[in-house]
């Protein structure tokens, strides 16, 4: 029942450029691959490591390969995973990212961006009813989840705020409404586990996956270093007033309270880099998740465009497109190096608590409260798409953007349709999903813009 390393780097190498349509896509190819298909690893340590991830900041699919890489082979097994997860789509968004920059008021480019922007939102959207029919069951999760989007949207509460509440209402449900948020305790029988992972970990086989206070120390210690290094010779040689010593912080901070993975983070980043910073337009924004979604590997790529388009247009001791690649690696380093200390700091500690019955409570309630987060992104996105103006509604302490009901694009609002129908109704793929709204796009742009 031995995986050996070779086996893995194809299953993950394949994983990493099929990885389409964004985090529940990816995930839902995880569990094909690994659970179906191979069989290396149970249904039951497979969404137990789904909520580790997810409570975790940053993206809950790259922070997913991980766990699982690290439990097959260690820590190399776990960068070989992750890296290979990012690596297809970090190459993929600088090349569009050049392209954009250089095409970007081209006819061809428009026209396929305004079909990719309602496939995009049409995904956002099935993702919503995706995790929500696996995760609302029980009107006490409705209730997390509706709390959470309100907070957000209306009341604007920091996201780790909303997520020490969900995890405190789990612990508290696991006492009063325990039908709702209780989770089974963990068992196993060794002697008939025919999942390759949970065997070892049964059979005391898999020595590194045992907590021990050096250990982290140790990991504690690597993984600042390599988080923090790139930072400070930014710093050095730019200075933290410049575009690229803003967003080695910004984008540090990002992965340090980005919260629920992608769909979570991208409202505050996108209202972050327009209204504070200046850097892009809201079109632009939702370009840049239309690149994301047409592309392998993590939704939360999109910040590598984001980075590249500020600082292509903003560096102006650099070239532009010098200043444009540099920031994307850096942005994409300090994006996803946290990633890899959240899991090898943390991992062995979630396996010995695998049979807590109040963590795993507290996991189910937040992730009833992503839903609402993820919600909250999908109106924002669709505001931002359908409508060509907004204006913000301020009342006593409420806060909050609404469409201009005269400037809705129906041209956009029928191509969402149609994505909506492809993707909820008949199950057609993302990538042919994507494919018929650039089509209609092109025509669309070409008879009525």
């Amino acid at each position: 029942m031995t995986i050996s390393l070779s086996q893995a780097i194809r299953v993950w190498a394949k994983i990493g450029l099929t990885s389409f349509g964004g985090p529940a896509g990816q995930i839902a190819l995880m569990h094909r691959e690994l659970v179906e298909k191979h069989q290396w690893i149970s249904e039951e340590r497979f969404l137990n490591a789904l909520n580790f991830c997810m409570l975790l900041p940053g993206p809950e699919a790259q922070q997913l390969s991980i766990y699982l890489g690290w439990l097959m082979h260690k820590t190399r097994g776990g960068l070989i995973a992750g890296l290979l997860f990012i690596l297809p789509g970090f190459l993929c968004i600088l090349l569009l990212s050049l392209l954009y920059v250089m095409l970007g008021n081209s006819f061809l480019i428009s026209a396929l961006f305004f079909g990719l922007k309602a496939a995009v939102l049409a995904i956002v959207l099935q993702a919503i009813f995706r995790i929500a029919r696996k995760t609302i069951r029980h009107m006490p999760m409705l209730g997390i989840a509706i709390a959470s989007f309100l907070a957000l949207y209306f009341f604007h509460i920091p996201f780790p705020v909303i997520i020490a509440s969900a995890g405190l209402l789990g612990i508290a449900g696991q006492k009063f409404f325990p039908s709702a948020f209780n989770a089974a305790a963990n068992t196993h029988d060794a002697a008939h586990n025919n999942h390759a992972i949970d065997f070892h970990i049964d059979t005391q086989d898999l020595p590194h996956t045992k907590a021990s206070w050096q250990g982290s120390l140790k990991t504690l210690f690597i993984w600042l270093a390599i988080w923090t290094i790139p930072v400070a010779a930014v710093f050095i040689a730019f200075g933290s007033q410049s575009v690229l010593g803003k967003q080695a912080v910004f984008f540090s901070q990002t992965a340090v309270f980005s919260f629920g993975g992608a769909y979570a983070v991208l409202t505050y980043v996108a209202q972050r880099v327009v209204d504070n910073y200046h850097w892009i337009s809201p079109r632009e924004m939702v370009d840049g998740l239309a690149l994301a979604e047409t592309t392998p590997g993590p939704l939360i790529m999109v910040l590598q465009f984001v980075a590249f388009v500020a600082a292509y247009r903003h560096q102006s001791d650099l070239s532009p497109i010098t200043a444009g690649i540099l920031a994307s690696f850096l942005t994409v380093w300090v994006t996803f190096a946290p990633c890899f200390l959240w899991i090898f700091l943390g991992a062995p500690y979630i396996e010995k608590l695998r049979s807590n019955t109040q963590l795993q409570s507290a996991l189910k309630a937040i992730t009833a409260a992503v839903v609402g987060v993820i919600a909250n992104l999908s109106l924002w996105f669709a505001i931002h798409t359908l409508f060509g103006d907004t204006i913000t509604i301020k009342w006593q302490w409420l806060a909050f953007e609404a469409p201009q009901l005269a400037s809705i694009q129906w041209p956009m609002l029928c191509i969402t349709a149609v994505a909506m129908l492809a993707t909820l109704k008949f199950g057609i793929s993302t990538m042919k999903t994507m494919l018929l709204c650039c089509l209609l796009g092109l025509v669309t742009y070409a008879f009525v813009y």
